[in-house]
C-alpha cells in the first residue's frame, strides 16, 4: 500500500462505532505490563496552545476523546486509526483535525505530535480541560514528565 501525502490526511471526527473501537483498544492497551511514559511539553502563547509528545518506536498510544477542532504536527512513521479506516503515514505535515475524535497512533518510528488549537486558557490543566473531557486520564496528570512554558502574551 502506497503511503497517502500528508496534505491529504484529515483526522475526521469518528461515529459512535469508530469511538467504541477506540475505547476497546485503549482498555486492552491499560492492561499491557509494559507501559512508557512519556513527557509532554505544553506551550501556552499568544492564544495559542500546543501540546507535543514523541512517541518512541513501537508504542502505541491512544489518545483522549478530542472535543475541539485542532491541528496536528505530525513528524515521523506511524499507522493512525482515523475511525472507518487506519492510515499509515509518514513524514512531516500538518493535518487538520476535527472535533469528535479519539485517535490510535503506532508508531513505527520515533514520531512527534504537536496538537495545537486556540485557546484563553491561563494554564495548562485550563487548556487540558478545554480539549477533552476526559483531563483526568492525561498521562500528563498521572505520573508523566511535564515541560510547561506560559508566556503570558
Amino acid at each position: 500500500m502506497s503511503l497517502p501525502a500528508l496534505s491529504t490526511v484529515h483526522l475526521p471526527a469518528m461515529n459512535d462505532a469508530a469511538m467504541e473501537a477506540a475505547r476497546r483498544v485503549e482498555a486492552w492497551a491499560r492492561e499491557q505490563p509494559d507501559q512508557v511514559w512519556m513527557a509532554t511539553h505544553h506551550v501556552i502563547h499568544g492564544g495559542m496552545y500546543a501540546r507535543t509528545v514523541r512517541i518512541p518506536a513501537g508504542v502505541a498510544i491512544v489518545g483522549v476523546t478530542v472535543k475541539c477542532t485542532t491541528l496536528l504536527v505530525f513528524a515521523g512513521c506511524a499507522t493512525v486509526y482515523i475511525g472507518d479506516d487506519t492510515v499509515e503515514i509518514e513524514g512531516y505535515g500538518v493535518i487538520p483535525a476535527s472535533a469528535g475524535r479519539k485517535q490510535v497512533f503506532v508508531a513505527r518510528t520515533d514520531t512527534f505530535l504537536t496538537m495545537l488549537f486556540p485557546t484563553e486558557a491561563r494554564t495548562v490543566e485550563e487548556a487540558e480541560n478545554e480539549f477533552t473531557d476526559a483531563a483526568d486520564t492525561l498521562m500528563s496528570r498521572n505520573g508523566g514528565h511535564n515541560e510547561i512554558v506560559i508566556t503570558g502574551e
